[in-house]
C-alpha cells in the first residue's frame, strides 16, 4: 500500500508543488512552522528511515534538497533554511527544509501556522520559479 506521500509525489492528491525531478519531489508542509516549510522526498522509496536508503539515493537525495533550500532561500526571505530529519509522522523518508530567522523557528512543539491556501499557492509557485532558474 502507498504511503500517502508516494501519493501526492504521483499526484493521486493533490499539494503545493515546489520542485520535482526523476525521482524526487518537493512540496509544502500543509502544518508548517514558517511560511515556506517544506519536505522533500524519494518518490518511490518508501522506507521510513532515511538511514536505509542506498547510499547512492540518499546522496541524490541530499543533493536535490540543497537545490530547493538554495531556491527557498530565493524565494522567502529568512536568514537560513533549517534542516530536520524526524520521519515520526509519515513512514516515508522525508526532509524537512524550514525557513528560519531564528533557531527557536525550527521548534516542532510550537504551534502550526496556518495559511489560505492562495498563500499557499503563491508560495509554492515562488520556490518553483526559482528551483527552474537553478
Amino acid at each position: 500500500m502507498a504511503t500517502i506521500f508516494t501519493k501526492i509525489a504521483h499526484g493521486e492528491i493533490p499539494s503545493y508543488k515546489c520542485a520535482e525531478s526523476e525521482h524526487f519531489y518537493a512540496f509544502l508542509d500543509i502544518s508548517p512552522l514558517a511560511k515556506g516549510h517544506t519536505l522533500v522526498i524519494p518518490k518511490d522509496v518508501e522506507d521510513d528511515y532515511i538511514f536505509h536508503l542506498d547510499e547512492k539515493t540518499y546522496a541524490e537525495l541530499w543533493a536535490f534538497a540543497r537545490k530547493v533550500a538554495v531556491a527557498l532561500k530565493a524565494a522567502v526571505p529568512c536568514k537560513r533554511v533549517g534542516v530536520a530529519v524526524l520521519g515520526m509522522e509519515v513512514p516515508h523518508t522525508h526532509i524537512h527544509l524550514v525557513p528560519l530567522q531564528t533557531e527557536g523557528d525550527m521548534d516542532f512543539r510550537k504551534p502550526k501556522l496556518q495559511l489560505e491556501a492562495s498563500q499557499m499557492k503563491a508560495i509554492a509557485d515562488a520556490i518553483l520559479l526559482e528551483y527552474e532558474k537553478l
